[in-house]
């Protein structure tokens, strides 16, 4: 261990916000961030003495900004008729009003700084006694976070006021406070000039929503900074703590890490260990010590690692690392942004048990104890401002604060007490300025603190164009092609620097870090595999965060007590977001999404790539070998096992691959009819503080052999020249009643075409369908993406279906109709031949009733939105569908599973044979929608408990969705209580479906996962289980 002594330590930069009492009048209208508050430091814990002052407050709620008077900070006023409410909370979740939620609009005036005089104003009392024996020198009173303006008293003396809803905030309270009992009084605005900073697509949710604490401050150590830098060729780390008093000074104090060997190392002098194990969200390797001056010793979480971006690329500890990220606002559907710890860790375990590596706190600095997990648990984290003016966009960005320079010390301050509370945490890798505010001179003098107060970290802005002040080229949403583009390096000049040369030539040295993507509104988001493939092609692609990780829902019930999740449209004021608040991955009830397994598959961090010659196995962990895995096999032919195994891997460094001969066991599946498939996959070898053991990290999954039946033409029916099956007019075949017509399995109205039963099932309404219940993501953002719009515009949701013709022939019929709608000149003509067998292309069966539907579509007229002609209209789906007896409870079927998957979402879906309720096939999106696909079904069983079971074969695949309401009572729906089981189940069997996409924020959906209306056949094959299964 070498040790030296820097003796010019550099001084430490000045802090904004240390005015003094008393304050002013207007103070909530005032641009000023505070006013009595002492020096932004360090977030630490200590064996000095804390007292939580969380818990059962005085509360009144006023209509103006001047609460209930100046007497109410009297000690001795008498509250006793007060409300009451709980600290940590939000006033309009405790009945005190409503939550508002805005995505980009100010639900006030833009007339900066001033807001309105309509503005709730809460009354907090707390009375509160100091124990036996406290030093009440240097005591300090901190609020972890207000919402938006707070102003303090202590036994009736004016400590100050603070703005900056999501950062801490601290008080001298000594000469205040008193043995025995205390009263604390603060009031709390709704709206005040913090609020133009705070405009982060999110509820507006006004109180005391983080903790209050009283802390006991020995006069030694007020702050500590630590310094733990990692040499990855020597693999040396060099320790330097910082401690610090009241001004900034540096103190005399003494370092311990014991694991290290450190032992009273003085403050401020540089040691070097040899051997360190660096910190990596992959491994968070933490050496815990402490500092001790003045009789209090303060604990350290040490993570040795070094930041750089180099040439292009981002690294850590010299390594290229990738963040699989997402954005993160803070929720909890009953307490808001009052998030517990608890909750917390959840969702961190969640995050990395689905593979996600990194979060973006979005859009503030999160609860400090999320980074304290962070640091344990292991992510690495984009730690982002408090402050976003996204609504002066309606102002034309006139009066932006971070181009007004009276702004300029509030947005130091935010960034300031930011960046001093987490300044220690290693899991901290990128400092983010803010978002979506534009740009402007205060964002060069918040670079220029920060590059002076911390030169180890990079920095991260997206909405200012030319990337001044940022150390990453960073967009939102591109599409596929400008991402490829980006990877590429062949990007298109950005309009903010196409005469700007030197800061171009800057701008295109740089990492591209993809801050925001991949919009999880709803069902999807489509295309997540497409965006990895793109952003792991180049070293230059630092890495993604999707938006985002939480529906922002709150619990609720309706008038009659059934409980449901609101959102914004919930609540009735303008400006209103509606459900744009509903955009995670998981529900406010932390259930994942389909979204949420799919991006999971996509990050995986080993990958397999297996055919019939062998197994690829990649490692693409950053940082970790594959040595903490146990690999493992399983042979299935139709979705049935038949051997599995254990597989051995050579270990494999980051970066590395070999390739893994197939387990001898593979032979049986070489004979015998049927689908073979080999899957294979990577699970954790022993638990780690985030899963237990066994977890699944990666498979992967491929088809080695295929043996198919024989397959012959129907002798019942002719192919046409054109393709289609012709039959000719011939009288109705014999049955019991003279107006139907037996097909196999099929009885046939041969007045009207219509099918009236399959097998004994009554069937209802078999015809083809291409509407579904629109997603969000078809609801889009802009004209060109809002296809829902122009799907209703043209009447696809109103479809109608006529008959034109009926054909009978030996042992078959031919259905003609047209589906068209109303006022269009475009329409679709169909063909329902229904052929007694297997038809021309589906595998026969031994049951005699089995009968083939070949649908044959063609399209007529132009297919645009006319009169206008702006839109090519697509197709929502393409199928058929019907209705069957309300008895059928369960589907079994082989092909992928077990969730949802759709054509652009398929990535986590393995081929197999899978069984569920039909009740337990959807998703519940918050927002009624299109749900519950499964995808290339090669067949579909339909049982119940009393009622024959129904079988369907595609030829060679379909998808499925099957549910207890029709599409049009879905796309009815506001709320999943809304829908109720009718007396049928509702089939669908799709040729295909439009891809999820993300366009409810982003780009058009990929024209390959569209459907188009062009000339089209698709067959199934229908027979019946004659024996009714139990349900399981």
């Amino acid at each position: 261990m070498q040790t030296s002594t820097d003796a010019s330590l550099a001084d430490r930069p000045p802090l904004p916000g240390s005015e003094a009492p008393p304050v002013p009048l207007g103070y909530h209208d005032d641009p000023v961030p505070g006013v009595g508050r002492r020096r932004p430091r360090a977030q630490f814990s200590s064996d000095a003495a804390r007292l939580s002052l969380n818990g059962d407050w005085a509360f009144t709620l006023a209509d103006t900004a001047a609460g209930t008077g100046p007497g109410f900070a009297d000690p001795d006023l008498d509250d006793g008729d007060w409300g009451r409410i709980d600290v940590p909370s939000h006033w309009v979740l405790r009945g005190h009003g409503d939550p508002l939620y805005t995505n980009t609009a100010f639900p006030f005036p833009i007339t900066p700084p001033h807001t309105p005089t309509a503005n709730p104003t809460g009354d907090y009392r707390r009375t509160f006694t100091l124990p036996a024996g406290w030093r009440r020198e240097g005591a300090v009173l901190r609020f972890q976070g207000v919402d938006s303006c707070a102003a303090v008293w202590l036994n009736g003396v004016e400590l100050g006021h603070s703005k900056g809803s999501r950062l801490p905030f601290e008080f001298d309270i000594g000469p205040a406070l008193r043995e025995g009992t205390n009263v604390l009084c603060v009031r709390v605005h709704r709206w005040s000039s913090g609020s133009y900073l705070e405009d982060q697509d999110m509820w507006w949710l006004p109180g005391i929503f983080r903790d209050v604490e009283l802390l006991e401050r020995p006069a030694a150590v007020d702050d500590v900074y630590v310094h733990a830098d990692y040499d990855h060729r020597t693999g040396a780390g060099t320790l330097r703590v910082e401690a610090t008093d009241v001004d900034g000074a540096p103190v005399l104090a003494l370092v311990d890490v014991p694991e290290l060997g450190v032992a009273a190392l003085p403050a401020g002098t540089a040691t070097t260990i040899d051997g360190v194990r660096p910190w990596s969200a992959e491994a968070p390797r933490l050496y815990r010590g402490t500092v001790h001056a003045g009789g209090e010793r303060i604990e350290l979480a040490i993570g040795f690692r070094t930041i750089s971006v180099a040439e292009g690329v981002l690294r850590v500890n010299g390594v290229r690392v990738h963040l699989r990220g997402v954005n993160r606002h803070e929720h909890d559907p009953d307490h808001g942004r009052a998030v517990s710890v608890e909750l917390m860790r959840r969702d961190i375990l969640m995050m990395k048990a689905h593979n996600i590596n990194a979060v973006r706190t979005s859009h503030y600095p999160p609860h400090p104890e999320f980074l304290r997990l962070c640091d344990e648990l292991g992510l690495w984290v984009v730690d982002e401002s408090d402050i976003e003016t996204h609504g002066f966009i309606y102002a034309g960005w006139e009066g932006n604060p971070p181009d007004d320079p009276a702004w300029t010390p509030a947005l130091l301050d935010r960034t300031a007490r930011m960046v001093e509370r987490d300044k220690n945490h290693p899991s901290v890798i990128i400092w983010s300025l803010g978002n979506e505010s534009e740009g402007g001179a205060g964002f060069a003098a918040i670079e220029a603190w920060l590059r002076d107060r911390d030169p180890s970290r990079p920095l991260h802005y997206e909405r200012d164009r030319t990337y001044a002040q940022s150390d990453f080229y960073s967009l939102m949403y591109p599409s596929l092609d400008d991402l490829a583009a980006i990877a590429e390096r062949t990007e298109e000049t950005p309009e903010a620097l196409a005469e700007n040369a030197e800061l171009e030539h800057r701008r295109r040295a740089l990492p591209f870090l993809l801050c925001e993507y991949a919009h999880a509104m709803g069902n999807g988001p489509g295309s997540l595999a497409d965006y990895q493939e793109i952003l792991e092609s180049s070293d230059r692609m630092a890495g993604a965060f999707v938006w985002e990780w939480i529906d922002h829902g709150f619990r609720g019930r309706t008038p009659d007590g059934v409980e449901y999740l609101r959102h914004g449209g919930d609540i009735d004021y303008r400006p209103n977001g509606g459900s744009y608040c509903i955009d995670g991955l998981v529900r406010p009830d932390r259930v994942p999404s389909p979204g949420l397994l799919e991006l999971a598959k996509v990050l995986e961090p080993v990958r397999f790539d297996v055919d019939a010659d062998g197994i690829t196995v990649r490692n693409h962990y950053d940082v970790l070998d594959t040595g903490h895995l146990a690999f493992t096999w399983e042979l299935a032919r139709d979705g049935v096992a038949l051997a599995v195994g254990d597989m051995v891997v050579p270990v494999l460094a980051p970066g590395e691959q070999t390739r893994v001969e197939l387990p001898e066991a593979v032979d049986l599946g070489a004979a015998g009819e049927g689908e073979t498939w080999l899957t294979v996959s990577a699970r954790l070898a022993q638990a780690t503080p985030w899963a237990a053991a066994g977890h699944e990290v990666g498979w992967g999954q491929g088809q080695l052999a295929q043996h198919a039946r024989p397959r012959t033409l129907s002798q019942k029916s002719t192919p046409g020249s054109d393709g289609s099956t012709v039959l000719s007019r011939a009288e109705p075949a014999a049955s019991a009643d003279p107006g139907t017509l037996a097909v196999g399995a099929a009885v046939l109205d041969t007045r009207t075409g219509d099918l009236i039963s399959l097998g004994g099932l009554d069937v209802s309404g078999l015809r083809l369908d291409i509407w579904r219940a629109p997603t969000e993501n078809d609801r889009g953002q802009g004209e060109l993406n809002n296809l829902a719009k122009v799907w209703r515009a043209v009447g696809l949701d109103r479809m109608l279906h006529s008959v034109t013709d009926v054909l009978i022939g030996d042992g078959g019929a031919c259905v003609r109709a047209r589906l068209a709608p109303a006022t269009q000149p475009f329409g679709l003509d169909i063909a329902y031949t229904w052929t007694a067998g297997s038809g021309p292309t589906a595998p026969p069966a031994d049951d005699p009733g089995e009968v083939t539907l070949t649908v044959d579509v063609t399209p007529y007229g132009p297919w645009h939105d006319v009169p206008y002609g702006h839109h090519e209209v697509t197709l929502p789906r393409l199928g058929v569908r019907l209705g069957l007896p309300a008895a059928v409870a369960r589907a079994t079927w082989f092909g992928l599973g077990p969730g949802e998957s759709y054509i652009d979402s398929l990535t986590a879906a393995k081929v197999g044979r899978y069984a569920q309720s039909v009740d337990d096939l959807g998703f519940e999106y918050l927002v009624p929608q299109e749900t519950g696909n499964r995808h290339r079904a090669r067949w579909l069983e339909l049982t119940g408990a009393d009622s024959p079971g129904l079988r369907v074969a595609g030829s060679p695949t379909f998808d499925f969705t099957a549910r207890r309401w029709s599409t049009e009572a879905l796309d009815a729906a506001k709320h999943p209580h809304d829908l109720h089981p009718e007396d049928r189940l509702y089939l669908h069997l799709d040729l295909a479906q439009h891809g999820l996409g993300s366009s409810s924020c982003g780009p058009a959906t990929p024209d390959r996962y569209r459907v188009h209306p062009e000339p089209t056949r698709f067959a199934l094959t229908f027979s019946t289980m004659f024996q009714p299964q139990k349900e399981q």
